[in-house]
């Protein structure tokens, strides 16, 4: 691929894996009912976050791609978006509500210590209502799956367009 403004070369894409929802569509359609279930109650700016922060951690480019052109379509800044890697040093630009979510969705994502620790949940407890702590701790579960989905089939980023798969 090359660019005209500056003539610069790219690397090829890589190639996708296997379509894995056009040969396994009923799961596929499963994880759109329940990925719509999972964001019932939540901000669409919090959701698209934790969206994306699960994407760095399990490094999906495809994943990465959707999320942060929809948390920009949603009204999200890019300045937020660019400090969500490095969340811990870039406290002040987050609310203890979307904090407590962050570190949440670390905690349940990589799972290190084969448990999400208690005073990571307390934290989210005191900042969410359970309902809405609910909804949050299945979309961290959805993504995950998601990101899996991305990651082990290559699902190629920087074709998806804001509420393409809406």
């Amino acid at each position: 691929m090359t660019t005209t403004e500056t003539n610069t070369e790219y690397a090829a894409e890589l190639p996708v894996r296997l379509e894995w929802a056009r040969h396994a569509p009923e799961v596929y359609k499963a994880m759109i009912r329940l990925d719509s279930a999972a964001r019932k109650g939540l901000d669409a700016k919090l959701y698209e976050l934790v969206k994306i922060r699960a994407s760095q951690l399990n490094h999906c480019a495809f994943c990465l791609d959707m999320h942060t052109k929809d948390a920009l379509a949603a009204g999200e800044s890019v300045e937020r978006i660019i400090q969500l890697g490095a969340w811990e040093e870039s406290r002040h630009f987050y609310t203890e509500k979307e904090l407590a979510a962050i570190e949440l969705t670390e905690a349940v994502t990589v799972l290190t210590d084969g448990f999400v620790p208690d005073e990571v949940y307390e934290r989210a407890a005191k900042q969410f209502e359970e309902a809405e702590l609910a909804q949050l701790i299945a979309a961290i579960t959805v993504i995950n799956a998601w990101n899996r989905f991305g990651v082990t089939c290559r699902m190629t980023p920087g074709h998806y367009t804001p509420g393409q798969h809406a």
